[in-house]
């Protein structure tokens, strides 16, 4: 018996002598959500929730050659990139695939990863990642220390719920708004606690 059957042996012998009451077979949930809020340009409104959040954010228009300059600037030498990502992107960084699947200790060595993303919701300052050729696995943007992620103007939404539309609730997803930080009870911010120290978005042209 896993951990998960023995736990839920003990709820259902909690709730043993608790009376059952079914429920409707129809409940309507309001789906009536608000996607056409207006407000700054969403690309705009983007970088002023990341600039907030303690992101680097450049806007470009040479895709390989900004991604091969802020790993220049970052002193990033090797990196891991997924699959989709673009070798031309590098310039003289050294290129580590994740092919086979690198280990925790393998990744933490390296300098940092680049991935494209999801979707970009402006209002929030958030970057979705699903797990997709340019993003790979969930491992890939939490462990090394730097993640320099590609943004195209045509993934970035305004809201959430034209964020949701967009992905796929059977993929893995990340949510990232900022660099990894969290505060404690005097409130002294701390980085790069479970996540990258240093997130550095690039919003590129559309394709």
């Amino acid at each position: 018996m896993s951990s998960r059957d023995r736990i839920l042996a003990r709820v259902r012998a909690a709730l043993a002598d608790v009376p059952r009451t079914e429920a409707p077979e129809d409940v309507e949930v309001p789906r009536a959500y608000d996607r056409d809020r207006s407000g700054p340009d969403v690309v705009e409104l983007l970088v002023d929730r990341l600039v907030d959040y303690r992101a680097v954010v450049h806007e470009v228009a040479d895709v390989a050659a900004a991604v091969a300059d802020a790993l220049r600037r970052h002193g990033a030498r090797r990196v891991v990139a997924p699959a989709g990502v673009p070798a031309e992107w590098f310039g003289d960084a050294e290129t580590v695939r994740d092919d086979p699947a690198l280990s925790a200790a393998d990744l933490d060595a390296l300098d940092g990863v680049v991935t494209g993303c999801a979707v970009a919701i402006a209002e929030t300052g958030t970057i979705v990642l699903d797990g997709a050729a340019d993003q790979g696995r969930r491992a890939l943007t939490l462990i090394p220390d730097y993640h320099l992620c590609v943004v195209r103007r045509e993934q970035i939404v305004r809201t959430v719920p034209e964020a949701l539309e967009r992905l796929d609730p059977s993929r893995p997803q990340t949510w990232i708004s900022g660099p990894s930080a969290t505060s404690d009870i005097e409130l002294n911010r701390v980085e790069g606690v479970h996540g990258p120290r240093t997130l550095e978005v690039l919003i590129a042209p559309a394709r």
